[in-house]
């Protein structure tokens, strides 16, 4: 139950007001990089085993597959990307400011390119150096926002032979363990 409890302080630290640089008397200061770890721990985890636990498990019984048409096609689950994507867009209509999303240098999709040439230069970066995300503070006309991009690594074969094997991948050669692409984390933090 490790995984609920650092879900729900997560949400509350970034949802709820509290600022991320301790301005709240009686909670501990917790810096941008922590918060966004709590929050990268708990996508990832949720993913991790979505991916290994569901895809892989439905697909090797041959009761479904994964797909894109997963909305009108039977026996078709969302892939993780999508469930990934779904639970961002439901998180933050619900919650305003935090966001997170798949980015890769070699996307099947083309809305998971990275957004501009500081997101491409991130994920050239977690390349050569995975061990850390790559973060910084962007600074909007009416917010300030924290973003964090960790690598997203090929966790299980499914992953693999889904990427290798798709008509529209730039890149067929991916092997599990390898970067795959970002996990960008973004959310707004007070400057004051």
């Amino acid at each position: 139950m490790k995984w609920i409890s650092t879900l729900t302080v997560a949400s509350l630290i970034v949802v709820s007001g509290i600022s991320v640089k301790g301005h709240a008397a009686d909670l501990p200061s917790l810096t941008p990089e922590t918060v966004a770890d709590y929050v990268y721990a708990v996508v990832e985890s949720h993913r991790a085993f979505y991916t290994s636990h569901v895809v892989e498990l439905l697909e090797e019984q041959g009761i479904a597959k994964a797909g894109g048409e997963w909305h009108t096609e039977k026996k078709t689950v969302p892939l993780p990307v999508q469930v990934l994507n779904e639970t961002s867009q439901r998180f933050s209509s619900k919650f305003n400011g935090l966001r997170y999303q798949l980015i890769s240098l070699w996307p099947i999709n083309v809305k998971n390119s990275p957004r501009d040439q500081v997101d491409k230069s991130s994920l050239e970066g977690l390349n050569v150096r995975p061990e850390r995300p790559i973060s910084r503070i962007i600074k909007g006309d009416a917010q300030t926002y924290f973003r964090a991009i960790y690598p997203d690594v090929a966790v299980s074969q499914a992953c693999v032979s889904c990427h290798n094997n798709h008509p529209k991948s730039p890149k067929r050669d991916f092997q599990v363990g390898d970067i795959m692409g970002g996990l960008v984390i973004e959310f707004p933090v007070n400057t004051r």
